[in-house]
């Protein structure tokens, strides 16, 4: 989608889930298959991030409005979890079908409202379509287990949903962090509430229109909108039964407490700070193009997003290179806006605030102005050398597209900067040396570890999921890990034989 003016309103297709009062749009919540306003005048700004301007609205539901979507869920939760695995996958083939014929407008939606590239939204949906792909295998991933345990006795476990989950999502990818629950929880049998993040509504609402079409029974699927007051009632309402979470750490571990509280299952992803640790014999032109795309990538906006590099011995011609790559990323050309002028000016803070401390500058963003989009919330690719471990940056989540390089004298001292971090989502080691790859991979405390790979985010049927303060609750959210979160053993033990030969186990 070219815009060539500051847009007024999204102009990809309006969503049925969108009503225009006074000139002002504002988005619906999904309940039982219809569109229904909230039950609040409050409502929050969605932004297009690019020109800085307002394209709608996203209301503010209070409790009532989710007592009303835990009915709609809880009343088609008997038929839809009755229906056969296969039956429910076939659903998802269809959709899965749909996300391809939509792509283009689902990737420009994406786009407007949380102002990544063109080709950075549509690597998403590309993911999202692999996400549903995944769920779609699930009737082969989840037979039950048979056994005669005894003559004429047998024992049996099948999988079965956990109930009414819920999905509270955030701004950074409005399509595929949804993905990583709706196919797998809903192919499993259970029923759903989504939250979005108030900022970036407008592709839940596409989502829900094509799983309808789809096939998707009313009441399945359902969609309420807000902020705090929302996300609170979810974790409060006691006929909700699991909860999962994607944000920053201080939420996600309020959501986890909450949730679990009130007795549910949760599983809330936190933020990240992810060391590259660079070694001197790494692959220079690899190492520098890789590294630059990882601090780049959806403005930075992304929890595997590389934003600590531990420079080990000599590799400043790496890093020289690594400046090079980062000045042809260019603001409003292969680099997105961060998602709001408060995040904008957050980001500029802390590069400042690294620079009067002592770190040198090496390539700097701030104060960035995108031709034609002058009022846009853009940071240009920044590079901070000579940060040391007890500086903010050094330490915080900067979600920005900001590159804080920290020296160490050998690969212990590196990987004891790494360790130190609260976070644990992923690290990685650039090194042409595969004894050493493995003893970093063997030793860095995250999830996810790569060997000369800036973003190791695991593909299906590989789980996603951090350690430490980036994840509270047991297992992972995506992949074949999912399937313990959305599911429950149900054990059966027969016997018909009443002639069999009679022992303890009888």
């Amino acid at each position: 989608m070219n815009l060539k003016s500051p847009p007024s309103a999204p102009s990809t297709r309006l969503s049925a889930g969108v009503r225009r009062t006074n000139g002002i749009l504002t988005v619906k919540n999904f309940i039982g298959g219809f569109w229904v306003d909230a039950d609040s005048p409050e409502t929050f700004p969605v932004m297009n991030p690019s020109f800085g301007t307002e394209i709608a609205r996203t209301p503010s539901s209070g409790r009532h409005v989710v007592e009303d979507a835990v009915n709609s869920a809880h009343k088609a939760f008997e038929a839809w979890s009755g229906t056969p695995v296969k039956e429910r996958a076939q659903v998802f083939f269809r959709y899965k079908a749909l996300l391809e014929r939509n792509l283009d407008e689902l990737s420009a939606l994406v786009h407007e409202e949380n102002g990544k590239t063109m080709e950075e939204a549509r690597a998403e949906i590309e993911k999202a379509i692999e996400l549903t792909e995944f769920a779609s295998s699930m009737p082969q991933l989840i037979p039950g287990e048979i056994l005669e345990v005894s003559r004429g006795v047998e024992c049996r476990i099948d999988r079965v949903p956990v109930g009414l989950v819920a999905s509270i999502t955030p701004f950074n990818f409005p399509s595929m962090v949804p993905h990583w629950t709706i196919p797998n929880a809903l192919v499993l049998g259970n029923t759903m509430i989504l939250k979005p993040s108030q900022v970036v509504p407008l592709s839940s609402l596409r989502i829900a229109e094509l799983l309808a079409e789809a096939g998707l029974p009313p009441g399945v699927f359902n969609i309420v909108h807000g902020a705090r007051e929302t996300v609170e009632a979810i974790c409060d309402h006691p006929g909700i039964d699991a909860v999962t979470f994607v944000g920053s750490t201080a939420v996600a571990k309020a959501v986890y407490v909450r949730a679990t509280g009130s007795l549910k299952r949760a599983l809330c992803l936190g933020g990240a700070k992810n060391h590259l640790i660079v070694m001197a014999d790494a692959h220079e032109e690899m190492s520098a193009t890789n590294i630059a795309a990882s601090m780049t990538g959806c403005a930075g906006q992304r929890c595997m997003a590389a934003s600590a590099l531990v420079a080990v011995g000599q590799v400043d011609h790496i890093i020289k290179r690594l400046c090079e790559a980062a000045r042809a990323i260019v603001p409003g050309t292969n680099l997105g806006a961060v998602i709001s002028r408060e995040a904008k000016e957050r980001i500029e803070r802390f590069i400042t605030e690294a620079e009067q401390a002592g770190a040198s500058v090496l390539v700097d963003g701030r104060g960035v102005v995108v031709p034609g989009k002058e009022n846009g919330f853009y940071v240009g690719p920044t590079i901070i050398d000579h940060v040391r471990p007890d500086m903010a940056i050094a330490k915080e989540e900067v979600f920005g597209p900001v590159l804080a390089i920290m020296r160490a004298k050998d690969i212990d001292q590196a990987l004891a900067i790494q360790r130190s971090s609260r976070y644990g989502n992923a690290a990685s080691v650039f090194t042409q040396d595969g004894g050493l790859a493995r003893y970093v991979a063997e030793r860095a405390s995250a999830g996810m570890i790569g060997v000369n790979i800036g973003v190791p985010v695991p593909r299906e049927p590989f789980s996603f999921g951090g350690w430490n303060e980036s994840k509270f609750g047991v297992g992972d959210i995506t992949g074949k890990s999912a399937i313990e979160f959305f599911t429950k053993l149900k054990k059966t033990t027969v016997k018909w034989n009443p002639e069999a030969r009679k022992n303890w186990m009888s």
